[in-house]
């Protein structure tokens, strides 16, 4: 397995920068990416399992708010959410739309991993 430049946070990293967003997708091998909103009632049904992935896999869980990253949503396709991105080095691996239970998250996350 590569050495990621940073140790991999235990907790979502809400993006808060859009221009910050190539670099924590660059930083960690593997990132999930969750494009969510608050008002979204899939998205907040599936934040233990967003928390859970972050605590306990070796990937990277990103977070970031359609509404206040609206140019950043489009880039990547999202038209509905959660939309549920995977990055492996750097690359877009995988993309989930719609709530996701956490073992597919696991799954999605840890079969880059290895």
């Amino acid at each position: 397995m590569t050495q990621t430049t940073e140790a991999v946070p235990t907790e979502p990293i809400a993006l808060d920068d859009d221009d910050a967003f190539d670099g924590h997708v660059a930083d960690y091998d593997v990132v999930l990416v969750d494009f969510y909103a608050d008002w979204c009632g899939p998205c907040q049904m599936m934040e233990p399992s967003i928390e859970s992935v972050a605590a306990e896999t070796d990937a990277a869980v990103l977070k970031v708010d359609v509404d206040r990253f609206q140019a950043l949503a489009s880039e990547y396709g999202v038209q509905g959410i959660p939309t549920l991105l995977v990055f492996a080095d750097g690359e877009l691996v995988n993309r989930m739309v719609g709530a996701q239970t956490e073992e597919t998250l696991r799954s999605a996350v840890e079969t880059q991993l290895d």
